[in-house]
């Protein structure tokens, strides 16, 4: 059978499928990315407390936004052509690898040469052997481009946990080790670089075949077309989340950066642990739905629906508690990091929201958008951050995050959403009952916090109390959130 007919049979038989691919896919990114973070958290805090003070978290604050800026655009875009290209990926597989690899080294080279000028610009000399180190993972992350492109493809989440949980013990141990040793930020660079090791060994046990190198002229300059605004439009993106380290190492002094640093990884642990487990498949998902504007509408919807959903109630609680956990947690010494952390906690709400946004344009082909959104972002986000920092320290560089982010971004995101064909009432509805849950946990958390006091056993009845008021209030939307 041949005609309309058959074509909506297919489309009705590829959907389910589909759906299970992607539905396996996030429960074990998921699965992954709780591990992985929990892990980090749990090693985040004997460091902290026990051998790395404000001073080094500065430099390993300074160290880690430069690698993740370079990291946004070290292999040009042009990886994301394994997930989003139809046809057979080994193809063109090996002049991505060879592009990616290339334009690695090669940005490391630069790296390496301007490291002292950088860390003096950004407030920490004595950061510049930790940047040589550390970004040396930029080369190693170019190599792996391709393997891990192929795993996102095949929603291979499964196996990327593997990888990533070698990743993870690997990189965990050095670092412990050379912190007891005394070697300060230092610990945290070679820690990463021998993750990194593992994970391009890994990434090419689990996709075997695809770290080949080869050379195509035609494809290289479709490969670059494709890829180049998507890396620019990367790392504007990362500019935006990472400007306020910076800013803050060159606007106060090391200790300041060091409590800026602390509270802004804190705030990121939803983001990393939900938004992180999402993006993994949401750009795969996106993609195969971006023929169908109803569809992609749908599945837009009840992304961010779930994504909101896990997310609200983390960061009410760390938003409302933030005093009494960091003080449970790192010690009283790092006390002064919770007065940035509420606002931190309402940029992260935001983050997370954007960057479903961002892999949904990115799917349906709106690069333009995407590089105008992330520079009028950033061009306007810089000078406020600076009279922040001048004017309220940590707290008013992150109340700035947060009004640029609010009145600024978010309303820029709606409307590029808007032309993609994803209106404001799609969105408005999937944000509706995790927004008024996370009013109603906001009040009971901060009332019972006000009469229980800041003990263990309170915290805990207050985090409870909170915790089931929000899903009370959440249930009457979740028939939203299913499938």
């Amino acid at each position: 059978m041949t005609g309309p007919a058959a074509d909506t049979e297919a489309t009705t038989a590829a959907a389910p499928s589909l759906g299970r691919k992607v539905g396996s896919a996030a429960k074990w990114s998921l699965i992954n990315t709780v591990v992985m973070r929990l892990g980090n958290f749990a090693t985040g805090i004997i460091l902290a407390r026990f051998f790395l003070g404000p001073e080094a978290w500065g430099v390993y604050g300074i160290a880690q936004t430069v690698l993740l800026v370079l990291l946004s655009a070290n292999e040009l875009g042009v990886s994301l052509a394994i997930v989003r290209w139809e046809g057979d990926p080994r193809r063109f597989a090996p002049t991505v690898l060879t592009l990616s690899a290339a334009s690695s080294c090669l940005l490391y080279a630069v790296l390496f040469a301007v490291a002292p000028a950088v860390a003096g610009v950004l407030g920490s000399p004595e950061a510049s052997g930790v940047l040589r180190v550390m970004c040396l993972c930029v080369v190693l992350d170019g190599l792996s481009q391709v393997p891990a492109g192929f795993l996102t493809r095949e929603f291979a989440q499964g196996r990327r946990m593997a990888v990533d949980g070698l990743n993870f013990v690997l990189s965990t141990a050095v670092t412990l080790l050379l912190a007891v040793q005394g070697w300060g930020a230092m610990s945290f660079a070679w820690g990463s670089v021998v993750g990194n090791v593992a994970a391009l060994i890994g990434c090419c046990l689990a996709a075997p075949g695809t770290l080949k190198f080869g050379w195509d002229r035609e494809q290289a300059r479709a490969l670059l077309r494709f890829g180049l605004p998507l890396a620019g439009a990367s790392m504007l993106a990362l500019g935006v989340v990472n400007v306020d380290t910076m800013v803050v190492g060159s606007a106060l002094d090391p200790l300041a950066l060091g409590f800026y640093v602390l509270a802004f990884n804190i705030s990121g642990w939803p983001v990393r642990i939900i938004s992180e487990a999402a993006r993994r498949v949401s750009f795969a998902g996106f993609s195969r739905l971006a023929d169908s504007p109803q569809a992609l509408a749908a599945g837009f919807s009840r992304a961010l629906g779930v994504v909101m959903a896990g997310t609200v109630p983390i960061c009410v609680l760390l938003a409302a508690l933030a005093a009494p956990v960091v003080e449970l947690v790192y010690g009283e010494r790092w006390l002064p990091a919770a007065r940035a952390l509420p606002w931190l906690m309402a940029l992260g709400l935001v983050r997370i929201g954007c960057e479903l946004a961002y892999d949904c344009l990115v799917a349906i082909g709106r690069r333009r958008s995407l590089i105008g959104v992330q520079g009028l972002w950033l061009i306007i986000l810089i000078p406020v951050l600076v009279i922040g920092a001048r004017t309220g320290g940590i707290v008013g560089v992150a109340q700035g995050h947060v009004l640029v982010a609010g009145a600024v971004v978010v309303p820029v995101f709606l409307l590029a959403l808007a032309k993609g064909g994803i209106r404001l009432g799609t969105v408005a509805r999937a944000c509706a009952w995790p927004l008024l849950g996370g009013a109603v946990m906001a009040a009971v958390v901060l009332l019972l916090d006000r009469y229980l006091g800041d003990s263990v056993l309170a915290l805990l009845a207050t985090g409870a109390g909170g915790t089931l008021c929000y899903v009370l209030c959440v249930l009457p939307g979740r028939a939203l959130l299913k499938g």
